[in-house]
């Protein structure tokens, strides 16, 4: 993507549709007058008295238990320096949204508009009863060691300068399980730090305090190595003083175990590299381009562990690992401060969940067989479900322990199912969908290319690496639109009426007649139909030209479903082809099936669309948990309605004995687990959090998708063709272009996947 391409879709996404990334929701009724006089006056001067008496209470009545202000000056801003207080607030607005996605804590943005230190302190002072907690943002040093100092001994709730503390912290448990593989010792090795800034002090501050020796450490600023005989150093500086008589970065690199790059770019060069001790462990974190190229680094030695800040490379020292899952954990203890405990006890919680055997789900989304504690896998992955229940709990333990926390935490098993329950505020899949397509794009047909939705979303399929774009359609319009759009990718471009492409239709027809030759089919209709873009997308996907299609943004499903199942046709032994919808809700991901093929299937048809609406969930890495629902529940009703479906769950029952399934069961009862472990003890699901929805018939799938999607505004990831021979989805009639990009990442996926299949295939029937 162009700068200016990239400046101006940036600009369009923070002005529409409405300017920012935050706003504030009601928690609270508010439909009637009974409602606003509870919410306003008189009702509102209870909690106020009961506050008055006791001001503990303003977290058993207000929002401030939940509540964290963002606070900056616009002094230091990442990539951009001073660049002053409302300039910054896009980046402020920006980590309010990670603390949302990532910990359900909602996070306000303040500007102040001071340089001055004891203005800034003081402003933060008199606002602080609104907050449960305080992060500082992009305040530049000194003054920002000095900001959080006067602020963590002045207020008695949770203070972090995520600039200072979040690197040290990822980069601390990445270091102790570093170290582990290297077989050495923190209180022995050699550490260069290359940079004095706020995160730099911060980190060396912090490996010490797990054993890390001061003689052991040279420092580095833009100057060269703080040598302790300096002239003029600051006090701020003087403690990381080396008495080494070195000078420069190369010296200091010869035989060093370790270097922590919070610099700038292209600083280390393969000479500084190989003069470094046995295993070296470099921690590259200049961004975008770190302190030297990682696959140079890897290149040069092969006995290396690096980390970078970058999410492209293995090891990415991310603060979003860190900030808001410590926040979690002190707002739930409703601690005095993030001290030194709480900070240790969130990086050894990462490293030890390093080591732990990593979810499918988070394999699938980063495209790996299996992630296993190694050179390339030190620190968890920022979309890794288990964090949120695993940092907060040590975070908020170290609180209690070190005598900072005013509400301890008594049910542990509890506590972890309530952190559990917020992880589902974010719609993670989609932007797993991306990030799974992008490892191994493949080239999707866009059948309709000639539609400008489709064409935008053609070009972002293309610039953020989801796939390789074949634009089928009229080439005279797809031309003008892509001058329009900007988008000047030399790509595949076929006009399946134009006289260029007659070798192809050609031989595309003569293979559909003599496939279909004995249901009535010609060879001169094939050759007509072979002008029509369906039958043709579909062929090149049978024949290997393409790897996936996705077509219907102008044209009605039964229209094109036909040419599809004429050219693709079914899977062995699938007897009914099936969709699935998935809904990114505030519960996390649901799976509705059947939403658009199957209207009325009998008992053994809904088996077999549960048991691929399963395989699905997994795909995707979601282990399935499913209900068939229904207007009865459990034998309450002896319609026929009822009983089709009860017997669907007793063939999966017999037939499949290992999947979470039961059923019939009313919707409401499926996804409230308290309800249904209270009502149907003796249910397969009971107090289990359903994600699969299996209905009875394509109407009532159909509708409740829809509803979802237009009275929840919930992301809708569908129709997914499931039971065909190749990857072809048929995207819903008007579609919007982030719905056409998300079924491009699904068509990927699924080429992806039956590409793998394939290949075990090949590799176990070579072994017999």
């Amino acid at each position: 993507m162009s700068k200016q391409k990239q400046r101006r879709e940036a600009l369009i996404y923070h002005a529409k549709p409405q300017p920012g990334k935050i706003k504030v929701v009601p928690t609270k009724p508010y439909a009637t007058q009974r409602d606003l006089a509870l919410a306003y006056s008189p009702g509102v001067a209870e909690p106020c008295l009961e506050i008055k008496k006791e001001k503990e209470n303003v977290y058993r009545y207000t929002a401030k238990g939940n509540l964290v202000a963002i606070i900056s000056n616009g002094t230091a801003v990442l990539g951009l320096g001073d660049i002053g207080p409302e300039a910054s607030k896009p980046v402020m607005e920006g980590k309010g949204l990670l603390f949302k996605i990532f910990a359900d804590i909602d996070g306000i943005d303040i500007e102040l508009d001071t340089k001055d230190v004891d203005k800034f302190v003081e402003t933060v002072k008199i606002i602080a009863p609104t907050f449960g907690g305080i992060n500082l943002e992009d305040i530049k040093a000194p003054e920002a060691f000095e900001i959080e100092r006067r602020l963590k001994e002045e207020l008695d709730i949770p203070v972090m300068h995520d600039d200072q503390h979040g690197t040290a912290i990822i980069s601390a448990a990445a270091l102790l399980n570093a170290l582990k593989i290297a077989k050495k010792k923190i209180e022995k090795v050699n550490i260069v730090i290359s940079g004095a800034g706020a995160a730099a002090v911060s980190c060396t501050k912090l490996y010490k305090a797990f054993g890390a020796k001061a003689e052991n450490i040279v420092m580095l600023d833009s100057k060269g190595v703080i040598r302790s005989d300096a002239e003029n150093i600051s006090p701020a500086k003087l403690e990381f003083a080396t008495d080494r008589k070195i000078d420069t970065l190369e010296e200091a690199m010869k035989n060093a175990d370790v270097f922590i790059g919070l610099s700038i770019a292209d600083i280390v060069s393969p000479k500084m590299l190989k003069s470094m001790a046995k295993d070296p462990i470099v921690f590259a974190m200049a961004n975008p381009n770190p302190e030297i190229d990682y696959d140079l680094a890897l290149k040069t030695r092969n006995d290396i562990i690096m980390a970078t800040g970058r999410s492209d490379h293995p090891n990415q020292v991310n603060n979003v690992l860190g900030f808001p899952f410590i926040f979690r954990g002190a707002l739930d203890v409703r601690a005095t401060k993030i001290n030194e405990e709480m900070k240790m006890a969130a990086v050894r919680a990462l490293a030890r969940l390093t080591e732990e055997n990593v979810p499918e789900q988070v394999n699938i989304a980063y495209g790996k067989t299996r992630l296993a504690f190694g050179r390339e896998y030190i620190i968890p992955k920022p979309f890794d479900p288990r964090l949120i229940a695993e940092v907060p709990p040590a975070v908020a333990k170290a609180a209690m322990d070190s005598g900072v926390a005013r509400m301890p935490i008594e049910d542990w098993d509890k506590y972890r199912e309530e952190l559990l329950q917020r992880s589902g505020n974010d719609n993670k899949i989609v932007r797993q969908l991306h990030d799974r397509a992008r490892m191994k794009p493949k080239k999707i047909v866009f059948a309709e290319a000639d539609q400008l939705d489709v064409m935008k979303a053609a070009q972002i399929t293309y610039e953020e690496g989801i796939a390789v774009p074949i634009l089928l359609g009229k080439k005279h319009i797809i031309k003008t639109l892509k001058k329009e759009l900007d988008f000047d990718a030399d790509i595949m471009v076929i006009d399946s009426h134009a006289d260029e492409a007659d070798k192809k239709r050609e031989q595309y027809a003569r293979k559909y007649f003599h496939d279909r030759q004995r249901d009535g089919v010609t060879l001169y209709g094939a050759r007509q139909k072979m002008r029509e873009r369906t039958y043709y997308g579909s062929m090149m996907v049978l024949e290997g030209d393409a790897d996936g299609m996705i077509s219907g943004y102008s044209r009605a499903y039964p229209t094109l479903v036909k040419p599809i199942f004429e050219v693709i046709g079914r899977a062995a032994n699938v007897k009914r082809v099936s969709t699935v919808h998935i809904m990114a809700t505030d519960r996390g991901p649901i799976f509705l099936a059947d939403t658009s093929i199957n209207i009325d299937p009998n008992a053994e048809e809904l088996a077999e669309i549960t048991r691929m609406a399963a395989n699905v969930a997994k795909t995707f890495g979601f282990s399935p948990v499913i209900a068939l629902v229904s207007y009865a529940n459990f034998g309450s009703s002896n319609h026929a309605s009822a009983n089709k479906v009860r017997k669907a769950v007793g063939i999966l029952h017999e037939t499949d004995p290992d999947l979470l399934v039961d059923g019939e069961i009313q919707a409401d009862f499926a996804l409230n687990k308290e309800l249904s472990s209270s009502k149907f003890p003796f249910s397969k699901v009971s107090g289990m959090k359903v994600n699969t929805l299996i209905f009875p018939n394509l109407e009532s799938a159909n509708i409740t998708y829809k509803l979802l999607k237009e009275l929840n505004h919930a992301d809708s990831i569908g129709p997914i063709m499931v039971g065909l021979r190749k990857a072809v989805h048929i995207i819903p009639l008007g579609a919007s272009v982030d719905e056409i990009v998300n079924m491009a990442a699904v068509a990927a996926i699924d080429a992806q996947e039956r590409e793998k299949r394939k290949k075990a295939k090949t590799m176990v029937n070579g072994n017999r």
